[in-house]
């Protein structure tokens, strides 16, 4: 088999669980379009922790995520192909999509960038996070929407780009300039409350 053939191949093992399984069918519905809200309110709960850790791991899931997409889209322009629901027969498409090149897969890039860098800095629940990401990638071939080379590459891209910049961006003097600076505004707005001591 060439590549596109055992890539179709995979496809339908996991595609078409969700006809042999209906069950699974909503759970994958829901974890492919919805999971992304419990990542973004994760960004803003580490955010608004106001730990000085928690704020460099998001500005690094963010660099990682901005450098992860050019990256997906300088892949995208080697390598094309429309969705699975687009190109194949009886596909179990749950989700309704403009048809596009869905290679890599954005989902993916933006859940691997995202938990690949919570790994890193958080080394005990990070591995939870990298469960969730897989979980999403595998959800956007169960629905339909993505083979599984366009997810494996995304994932990869993620991977490569978060360990990068966990490396280079924490030793950038402006990123810690600017955040102090937006700290200093952040508390002449929102104060922290002072502990007070007992004597």
């Amino acid at each position: 088999m060439n590549g596109m053939e055992i890539n179709i191949h995979y496809f339908r093992l996991i595609n078409d669980l969700g006809k042999e399984y209906p069950a699974l069918n909503p759970v994958a519905f829901f974890v492919a379009e919805y999971m992304v809200f419990i990542l973004a309110l994760s960004a803003l709960v580490y955010w608004f922790t106001r730990k000085h850790e928690n704020r460099i791991m998001i500005i690094c899931a963010t660099f990682t995520f901005v450098i992860a997409e050019l990256f997906g889209k300088v892949a995208g322009s080697f390598h094309a192909n429309n969705q699975p629901f687009a190109e194949l027969a009886d596909v179990n498409q749950l989700v309704q999509k403009a048809i596009d090149n869905s290679f890599p897969s954005d989902h993916t890039i933006l859940f691997f960038s995202f938990c690949m860098t919570y790994w890193l800095f958080r080394k005990t629940t990070g591995p939870l996070w990298m469960l969730l990401a897989a979980c999403v990638g595998l959800s956007r071939i169960l629905v339909g929407v993505h083979y599984p080379a366009d997810v494996i590459v995304g994932a990869l891209i993620s991977i490569g780009s978060a360990l990068a910049v966990y490396i280079i961006v924490p030793r950038l003097g402006f990123v810690h300039t600017l955040l102090a600076f937006y700290e200093k505004g952040e508390q002449s707005i929102l104060p922290t409350k002072s502990k007070t001591r007992d004597f």
